[in-house]
């Protein structure tokens, strides 16, 4: 039984208007809803439309060399009954146009069309992938609408991709397996594209954003497997009457399409490498008759998996319900462990390390090369720094008020923080981190407003430069964690390093002289307080106890005027029991003076009964008492100086000459011989 290319000269051109039709009608639906996906997928339909444009003028010509082949064999009965003189036999040459146009075709015209589908799908594909990449532009609407219109359209494209498969089946038609192949591409993005418009409706546009960039991949793909196909058209042998399959028929489509011409392609492999008949063996059989229930299975199993949640030791995970963290919908959070959801797309889960440290940098950016530890004023430490005003006395030289009370500091603080409610740090804000980081910012400014750099006294407690660094970084990370709760972050603040304060390099040399007078100062102050201390408790053996006596000796004379006798001898009591109580140097002035006055009263005393005795001996002998008091006199002062006593008469006129210069040598001339002769006379 012949045959005809006419039905399937039909088919391609049914299926090329249907593909035009549903081409425009996907461009129309994407450019009124806004769908990027539906966009795309309509020129990838255009495609697969001047792929059947091609099989419709191939069977054309099919048709008309079937069709000149029965009108050569009528010629030839004709041609039986005519005479040698009838002149016919050139006739016949008349109805070989059909095949030579034919053979022309396929030849040179079809390898060329293929060349041009190739092409465009490359650079379709290159073109939609750059309007992927600016799909901000794209607002989908509707899309459950649209889903509905799309499932149709794979729905039907299903459909006349079966029957054209099937019809290729048959040698003449088998050009129709592109075709095909083409359609049941388009049905199966289309019911993907309709899924992902269903999980769009639900605020899921992850499978429209994995199509946008998928089906422009694909067309390349497709674009650069013709243009191979092409190339090796070129070396191929061909055999007369064997069809040639044309260099646009898919063979990776082909895999989809007809996944058990794979099979017979490994089974003729493998008959051919080991000699004997391996695809009729029972096991093979069974194989071909297992493999796709086992392939069901294991994808079953596969995909069942995806409902199977491991948790990590120190995370927390949010599953979504159809898009919905809400318990009252579905969703919820799991901590660290083993857990069950529905499976993908249904359910999601988001992974959070909840108990991981983060870092923000406030105040500064961190470069590329390692930070240096040595934390100068003098140089810069990052490779950004910036300046945070902060409040100042402001007073000039004169002490006139003329200044601006602010000054300029650099400040490079670390805040870490870790997540305590995974839900909040997730839904409540699109990017947490950065909310985080501008309300360390704001926090910051405001504090800066509220602190100064002075070290002077009162200031001190509060002065970024000095030690009020401590107490400063306990509040900042106190007005941090409230502005982050008050904003829904659901983070922890662990901790606000208030510890890399610093003047701008450029003037940190006067900020170190302010500084160094200011401590100066200080040390001058806190030197002369421990003075202070030191003579205060040497006077009264404790701070406390030199306190209690100066508020007494204080409220005494101040009150001693007004009070009575009996009140100011009662104080002047209770002022002595407190002076005889008092330590250290009270102490020993008070047993002093008193043991002073012991002296001085018993010396006073002994003095005049000295005067009585010595004025009885005067009224007994005057003239003696005399001699011997001058005597004495002159005992006592003359008591270290050399005395000489001479007895004369007073009569005597002999002058006695005595010498009372002390010789330290004597010499020979004043030597006694007188008695040293004497004995030599004898």
């Amino acid at each position: 039984m012949t045959i005809s290319s006419k039905k399937a000269q039909h088919t391609a051109l049914l299926a090329l208007c249907l593909s035009v039709v549903f081409f425009i009608a996907t461009l129309l639906l994407s450019a009124y809803w806004q769908i990027l996906a539906v966009y795309i997928l309509s020129w990838q339909i255009l495609c697969g439309a001047l792929v059947w444009g091609v099989l419709v003028v191939q069977f054309y010509h099919q048709s008309a060399a079937e069709q000149e082949n029965l009108d050569k064999a009528r010629m030839s009965k004709s041609l039986e009954q005519e005479t040698i003189f009838s002149g016919g036999g050139g006739r016949t040459t008349l109805f070989e146009q059909a095949h030579k146009r034919l053979a022309f075709f396929e030849k040179w015209i079809l390898p060329s069309l293929g060349i041009l589908i190739a092409v465009v799908e490359i650079a379709l594909g290159l073109l939609l992938y750059r309007a992927s990449a600016g799909a901000q532009d794209w607002k989908p609407q509707n899309p459950l609408l649209c889903a509905v219109l799309v499932v149709l359209i794979s729905f039907v494209s299903f459909l006349l991709s079966r029957y054209a498969t099937g019809m290729s089946c048959e040698s003449a038609w088998r050009p129709l397996r592109a075709g095909g192949s083409y359609f049941l591409t388009t049905a199966i993005l289309g019911f993907f594209v309709t899924v992902s418009l269903a999980f769009a409706q639900f605020k899921y546009p992850i499978g429209l954003q994995i199509l946008e960039y998928g089906i422009p991949w694909l067309l390349v793909v497709l674009g650069c497997e013709i243009l191979l196909n092409s190339v090796f058209d070129i070396y191929r042998p061909r055999l007369a009457g064997q069809y040639s399959q044309s260099a646009f028929d898919s063979r990776l489509l082909g895999l989809i399409n007809e996944p058990g011409g794979l099979f017979h392609t490994i089974a003729g492999a493998i008959d051919y490498q080991f000699g004997f008949q391996v695809s009729q063996t029972w096991f093979y059989k069974l194989l071909g008759k297992a493999i796709l229930p086992l392939a069901l299975f294991t994808a079953a199993m596969l995909y069942l998996m995806t409902g199977i949640v491991i948790v990590g030791p120190g995370q927390m995970g949010v599953i979504e319900h159809l898009g919905n963290p809400n318990p009252q919908y579905g969703g919820r959070q799991v901590g660290s462990g083993l857990t069950f959801k529905w499976p993908w797309p249904f359910d999601k889960v988001y992974l959070y390390p909840a108990d991981l440290i983060q870092n923000i940098n406030v105040g500064f950016i961190e470069g590329d090369d390692k930070k240096d530890n040595n934390l100068l004023w003098g140089k810069e430490h990052y490779k950004e720094e910036y300046n945070l005003l902060v409040a100042s006395a402001g007073q000039s030289s004169e002490g006139k008020e003329d200044t601006v009370p602010v000054s300029i500091i650099r400040a490079n603080i670390p805040v870490l923080y870790r997540i305590k409610d995974v839900s909040a740090y997730l839904y409540n804000h699109s990017d947490p981190k950065q909310t985080l980081e501008a309300v360390c910012y704001r926090e910051l400014t405001r504090f800066g407003a509220s602190a100064t750099i002075e070290t002077e006294k009162e200031f001190i407690e509060s002065s970024l430069l000095g030690r009020g660094r401590l107490e400063g970084s306990r509040v900042l990370q106190q007005r941090i964690q409230q502005a982050a709760d008050e904003a829904g972050l659901g983070v922890e603040i662990v901790l606000c390093g208030l510890q890399g304060i610093h003047p701008p390099p450029k003037v940190a040399a006067d900020y170190q002289d302010v500084v160094a007078s200011v401590q100066t100062r200080q040390a001058s102050i806190m030197n002369a307080m421990a003075e202070r201390n030191k003579t205060l408790t040497e006077l009264a053996g404790s701070l406390e106890e030199v306190d209690s006596l100066y508020a007494l000796v204080k409220k005494y004379s101040q009150v001693k005027d007004s009070l009575s006798e009996k009140q100011d001898q009662q104080m002047r009591q209770e002022l002595a029991l407190a002076l005889e109580g008092a330590k250290g140097q009270v102490f020993k002035t008070i047993r002093q003076a008193e043991a002073d006055a012991f002296a001085k009263a018993t010396l006073a005393e002994a003095t005049g009964e000295r005067f009585k005795g010595q004025l009885k001996a005067y009224q007994a002998n005057p003239a003696l008492y005399k001699r011997i008091e001058r005597l004495k006199v002159l005992e006592e002062s003359l008591e270290k100086v050399r005395k000489y006593v001479i007895a004369a008469d007073t009569k005597d006129t002999q002058v006695y000459i005595v010498d009372l210069q002390e010789k330290l040598t004597p010499s020979l001339y004043d030597m006694d011989v007188t008695g040293v002769i004497k004995e030599a006379n004898k």
